[in-house]
Formats: C-alpha cells, structure tokens, sequence
C-alpha cells in the first residue's frame, strides 16, 4: 500500500459526508468539506482540492429545476458583488496572513451555525434587493477569498428576499457555482490548484456525488429540521476546534 492511499479514502469518506449534507439540505459541500479537512492541512489547500467537485456539483444543481432565468435577474448584483470581493482579496490564502484563514475559518463557522440554530432571519424588500445584494455580495466575497466559506452573508440574504423552497435550492447552486469559479482564478494564480490536485479531486468528485444522491435519496424520509440542527451543532464544534488549535499553532 502507498502512501497516498490512505490520504484518498480520507478525502472519500470527507467528501461522501459532505455530499450527503449538501443533497440533504441543498448546501453544505465547500463548507464541510473544506472544515474537516483544514484539520490537517491549510485552508487553500483544502480548497484546491474542493474547488473543481465544488464547480461540478454545483452546475448539476443550477440546472435542477426551472428558475433559472428569474434566479439570473434576481441575482446578478450579488453575484457580480461576490466575484468583485474574491478577486479584490486574490491572496489571502497563500500571503503572509494566511496561516490566519483557520482562525478565520473557525470563527465564521461558528457564526453561521449560531444564526442557523437562532433562526435569525430579516427581510429585504424588493425594491432594495439589487443595491443590498451587491453590498452582501462583496462581503461575500471578501470573506471567501480568504476562508473558502461563501454562505455568510449571501445565504440569509437569498432567504431574506423570500424565495421558496425548490427556487432557494436552485438558486444556491447558480451563485455557489459562481463563486467557486472566481475561487478558481484566485487558486490558480496563486498556485494553489495544480496538477497535484487532480487525483484527490477526482476521487472527492465521484465521493460527492454519491454522497448527493444518497442524501437526495433519503431527504423525504428524514426530519430535515432535527437533522440541521444537530448538522449545526457539529458545526459549531467543530469551528471551535479549528480556530483554537491554530491559534495554538501560532502563539504556541
């Protein structure tokens, strides 16, 4: 056995988690995936290795369903905001702050499962969608480029506009597919996404999918609402764990 074998049932089992979550709740693959594995290694490099089943997953979603023209118009500014943010922090993965982004990482976990427990939720009215989507979108944005997360602040806002259900899943998928490709660039130039990631981005790829469709399969069976919740939990925990043991690493 070599040793790379063992790293890719790793990545197998993370992404086949990870899918399962996103074909249960619509949501989830990047965040998940990306979390458990910068136990083990740097943000950028988790994310090199999440980008390409990330983009692939996402496609599939953004043409589940019959939205998408609505989506496009509703959605633009935030969109266009999201990439403008990643592309105006290019680096913060690979400079000198860079061993911050699981701090970062951690903390913005925590955040986001806090607000999903809590049900925080607002509205937006439709005459402000375009401007405010814009501003959620650069903040987005800003925030990916440096942690790989893209669910703080565009998710709240597209439940905050009140799309339902089946067009939020949808939706989801055209702005996470979005964001991801602008993550792309940014890997690219900074050297992150390479031939190396090829590999374990294959084996991620086939895990998420079969991870989606299981998770997809078993959705109608479950009680979504207790399972987010403790999906949330675990979130939190694992947050936790990640923002303390690198500052660990770095003070220690």
């Amino acid at each position: 056995m070599t040793t790379i074998e063992p790293f890719l049932v790793v990545i197998a089992s993370i992404f086949l988690f990870a899918g399962f979550i996103k074909g249960v709740i619509g949501l989830g693959l990047p965040t998940v995936s990306v979390s458990l594995l910068a136990v083990a290694m740097p943000p950028g490099r988790a994310l090199a290795i999440v980008i390409v089943p990330a983009i692939v997953t996402n496609i599939w979603q953004t043409f589940v369903g019959p939205y998408l023209r609505d989506i496009v118009r509703r959605l633009w500014p935030l969109m266009i905001g999201t990439a403008a943010g990643i592309w105006l922090n290019a680096g913060a993965l690979s400079g000198p702050n860079a061993r911050y982004g699981t701090i970062v990482l951690g903390m913005l976990l925590v955040i986001y499962a806090i607000t999903g427990l809590t049900k925080f939720s607002f509205r937006v009215a439709p005459r402000n969608e375009k401007w405010v989507g814009g501003i959620a979108g650069l903040i987005t944005g800003v925030i990916s480029a440096s942690s790989g997360v893209q669910v703080i602040p565009s998710v709240p806002f597209m439940q905050a506009i009140g799309m339902e259900k089946d067009e939020l899943v949808q939706a989801l998928g055209v702005f996470f597919t979005t964001a991801t490709v602008a993550l792309a660039f940014n890997l690219t130039t900074a050297g992150l996404l390479t031939a190396a990631t090829a590999l374990p981005g294959a084996v991620a790829m086939a895990a998420s999918f079969t991870g989606m469709f299981i998770g997809q399969a078993v959705r109608d069976r479950m009680q979504p609402d207790v399972f987010r919740r403790w999906f949330l939990i675990s979130m939190i925990l694992l947050g936790l764990y990640l923002a303390a043991s690198a500052l660990v690493r770095i003070h220690g």
